[in-house]
């Protein structure tokens, strides 16, 4: 069975990931308790059902500790994938503001102090949950809309064989460091093509940009690096059974620089792939920026 835990920081888009998940064929359960996720399987298992996702927050207090285990139980005789959605807290503060939502952590815990402040309701939202986040597979939605999280899930649904599947994402720096990242490697030090007027308006996809930054030896000098540091390595983190491995390159608004280096990235990773025919490598590849402003993607 296929099995996706969404869980995440309230606000973050948990909904969002799940209706894309329900549109996709799976069987969705929104906030189902922790105690009756095995029973649940059990009894879809038994009905021959084969896609199930379940959204599991900090609503449910404590009783969240036992989800890693649960999870580990699960993995013996299914295809378990736990993603984790998160945002900064200046984010899901204005989101708040703006739905005139209560946070489902705002009652106290105190008879005598009925409410808690918005920030102090995030900060034990992230108390409860950071465990999971750790093993997860997470995606930071601080900048991006909900369109853009509906196609980053489709994405993912795309290649749900087993093994380690590789991300590779550019961003800016001046819109934060992606959470979701497990390497970041910062680019800004190269030549930037937004100095070129004629290359402003364009970006790292566009055959103009692209011949710009071929033509300066220290980009091509920096792309074999961090090649060579992923090729190093790789082997490593597909033996500690990881099922994602994002890797970011960052630089100053991530329109140029960092989103040519990551399709170059991608473009050497697929051919080495498709070259040694390692059924246990995939990628993936996005522009968090771009596919934030589809008016720049060419």
């Amino acid at each position: 069975m296929r099995i996706f835990i969404i869980t995440g920081i309230s606000g973050s888009g948990k909904s969002v990931a799940l209706n894309a998940l329900e549109d996709a064929g799976y069987d969705c359960v929104d906030n189902l308790p922790v105690d009756f996720i095995q029973d649940l399987v059990q009894s879809l298992d038994s009905q021959g059902r084969e896609k199930l996702a379940i959204a599991v927050d900090a609503r449910r207090g404590h009783s969240i500790k036992e989800l890693p285990e649960i999870i580990e139980q699960l993995k013996k005789d299914n295809d378990v994938r736990v993603l984790f959605l998160n945002a900064s807290t200046e984010t899901l503060v204005q989101r708040y503001s703006e739905t005139r939502r209560r946070h489902p952590l705002s009652k106290s815990d105190d008879n005598r102090a009925p409410q808690v402040a918005l920030i102090d309701a995030i900060e034990k939202d992230r108390a409860l949950l950071s465990e999971l986040a750790e093993t997860a597979h997470n995606i930071d939605t601080s900048h991006i809309k909900a369109h853009t999280l509906r196609s980053w899930i489709q994405d993912l649904l795309k290649d749900e064989r087993p093994g380690l599947t590789m991300l590779f994402e550019s961003f800016g720096f001046k819109h934060g460091v992606p959470r979701d990242a497990d390497l970041v490697f910062d680019v800004r030090c190269l030549p930037n093509p937004h100095y070129d007027p004629t290359l402003r308006a364009l970006t790292g996809n566009d055959p103009e940009v692209a011949n710009f930054l071929r033509e300066h030896p220290e980009v091509q000098a920096m792309g074999d690096d961090i090649r060579r540091f992923i090729e190093t390595w790789l082997p490593k983190y597909q033996a500690d059974r990881r099922s994602y491995l994002t890797i970011a390159i960052g630089c100053t608004g991530g329109q140029h620089r960092s989103v040519y280096l990551s399709n170059c990235l991608f473009d050497y990773f697929l051919k080495r792939t498709q070259a040694t025919g390692d059924a246990a490598l995939h990628l993936l590849k996005r522009h968090r920026e771009l596919d934030s402003n589809p008016s720049k993607i060419i």
